[in-house]
């Protein structure tokens, strides 16, 4: 059972304390509250963990304070989808909306390699209107001899040409949570011209440890990918670890399963999840067609496969593409073939922004149905 507060109501304020020792009498359950802070308000909610069947929604809902009541029947409890659950879907991070019906491109390297080629990224994108992009300075590899990232000593020149062309947001995978203090520093070092998304890769779905880790600070939104090699359930129950120790601001990541099943591509795509995850939670939704295709290969229509599967994607409801782009593709420290060229950039987002158009109208199609299933009058039998 969730507890929403009304807008002006605080953890200092008297209905607030007034609720909670009404709640520690109740038997057999633990309360946790967590605050969703927003532009201009900040919403206390408390969560009841245990069994609340016997409990009278009526009378929780009547107490001084009380917005609503929300009843959890569901898995997922901070992140789910509930009846009547009128929770926001997304967050703003840095002047930037993640949301389920919001869409933003991170287009950059796989993996920082050098000052020279991070800042022909930047420049094309900010030619191109983007505020976001995709920098890998910590890389796990599945060879122990492959290049690993130049982790800490690369992030103030990479935070200072993002300053410098003016991106926002740059996700960045974490492995460990000593990453987490060096891009604190770096952050503090460079004076934050940006923001950082942390992202939890496939490989540490399931380190529990670091998932609570990233939960426990607040000042990083955090994009999970979903584990390659295990079911939806278990990573959406990954992206709850982290809500439950405190940072809500999770995006949910699909970048295909491992399984031959999926070749020639690198992965099987999922990207029929989509629907799926934001119907089941109130996460935002990403695709990483990159990660997914895993090449270069173009259909006899001319389009690439990471553009087609980029379309499916999006034509679905996806929120976010990550994407691999490079300037010297053969030069890059990982994934090089799988990389666009710069120049290829304006033509991706325009088709990106034809299938989200398409998106968007088939919703107001599929609206405009409903409606009129709503308002027809059934047929004499």
């Amino acid at each position: 059972m969730i507890v929403v507060l009304k807008s002006h109501i605080t953890k200092d304020s008297p209905e607030f304390r007034e609720l909670m020792s009404f709640l520690a009498q109740k038997p057999g359950i633990s309360l946790r509250v967590h605050e969703e802070v927003g532009a201009l308000v900040t919403l206390t909610e408390v969560y009841l963990i245990g069994d609340t069947s016997a409990f009278d929604l009526h009378e929780i809902e009547t107490l001084p304070g009380v917005e609503r009541v929300v009843s959890i029947e569901e898995e997922y409890r901070i992140l789910g989808r509930h009846h009547d659950d009128k929770r926001p879907t997304g967050f703003e991070y840095k002047g930037v909306r993640f949301g389920q019906d919001t869409l933003n491109v991170f287009a950059g390297l796989c993996a920082v390699d050098n000052p020279a080629h991070v800042e022909q990224m930047m420049k094309a994108l900010a030619d191109n209107g983007q505020v976001c992009t995709r920098m890998g300075a910590y890389k796990p590899r599945t060879n122990p001899y492959s290049f690993q990232g130049h982790g800490a000593s690369c992030l103030p020149w990479v935070f200072d040409l993002a300053g410098k062309y003016g991106i926002r947001v740059i996700a960045m995978e974490i492995t460990h949570d000593s990453h987490l203090d060096e891009i604190r520093r770096a952050l503090e070092q460079t004076g934050s011209p940006t923001g950082v998304m942390l992202q939890i890769g496939t490989r540490n779905t399931q380190n529990f440890e670091l998932l609570k880790i990233v939960g426990r600070q607040s000042e990083f939104p955090v994009l999970l990918k979903r584990g390659f090699g295990i079911t939806l359930e278990e990573s959406l129950n990954a992206a709850e670890y982290i809500a439950s120790e405190g940072n809500r601001n999770v995006i949910f990541g699909l970048r295909g399963m491992k399984t031959n099943m999926g070749d020639p591509h690198r992965n099987f795509v999922d990207f029929a999840h989509v629907p799926v995850v934001k119907r089941l939670t109130r996460m935002p939704v990403c695709i990483d067609p990159s990660h997914s295709v895993g090449s270069r290969d173009r259909g006899p229509d001319g389009l690439l496969d990471v553009q087609q599967v980029t379309a499916q994607g999006i034509i679905a409801g996806a929120n976010m593409v990550l994407v691999d782009f490079h300037p010297e593709p053969k030069k890059a420290l990982v994934d090089g073939p799988q990389a666009l060229l710069l120049r290829e950039l304006p033509y991706f987002l325009e088709d990106i922004a034809i299938a989200r158009d398409a998106y968007v109208r088939r919703v107001k199609a599929g609206a405009r149905f409903l409606a009129e299933q709503k308002t027809s009058v059934p047929e004499n039998r």
